[in-house]
């Protein structure tokens, strides 16, 4: 398996992301793949990895709404829409929301927004506040298989070499992965429940 990593070590391990490297994590529900999303051959060896379609793209996970300024066009939000997603966050709810001319094409796939969510997991708060923005996060599995909830799902889904660090910390204890919502419709595109 892939070196692991505690919270105490973080510096180092945002180094590997810094340097182009694909990480696991933990988020509210499962183990998360992530990397840089401005890295576009680090997006592109996530899709590898998971064998995953490009044009699904995937979602970004930030400490804070700032944090996601890069990525989306809040001027296409309406007060309403703000106050919606004020409410959820931080929480375990991802939103499609408009996506900035800056945002990277590769995250959101062939999407016209851009997925994310500002999380309130406390390790994966503290490790985008350590690298300093938001990360691509996608459940650590391949595509269609079950997501990762241990080490142990990691090391059996990933070659030795695949990764380059695993952040050793809990889960956020929730069942399912988190519910996608889309910002300018309402409309629930995955719920909590499955």
């Amino acid at each position: 398996m892939s070196r692991t990593y505690t919270l105490d070590e973080l510096g180092t391990f945002c180094n590997l992301i810094a340097e182009g490297g694909v990480v696991a994590y933990p988020t509210e529900a499962v183990f998360g793949l992530g990397c840089d999303p401005f890295n576009e051959a680090a997006v592109q060896r996530v899709f590898r990895l998971k064998r995953r379609d490009p044009a699904q793209g995937f979602l970004v996970i930030a400490a804070s709404e700032a944090q996601l300024q890069p990525f989306v066009d809040w001027t296409r939000v309406t007060a309403r829409q703000r106050r919606a997603i004020a409410a959820s966050w931080p929480g375990p709810t991802t939103w499609v929301l408009p996506r900035s001319q800056q945002s990277p094409a590769a995250v959101s796939g062939a999407h016209g927004g851009i997925a994310a969510r500002v999380t309130a997991h406390p390790a994966a708060v503290a490790l985008c506040r350590a690298f300093g923005g938001a990360l691509v996060s996608t459940s650590a599995n391949l595509h269609g298989q079950p997501p990762a909830r241990s080490l142990g799902d990691i090391q059996a889904g990933f070659a030795a070499g695949d990764l380059d660090g695993v952040l050793d910390a809990p889960l956020g204890g929730l069942r399912n992965p988190s519910a996608i919502l889309d910002a300018l419709t309402g409309c629930v595109i995955r719920s909590a429940q499955g």
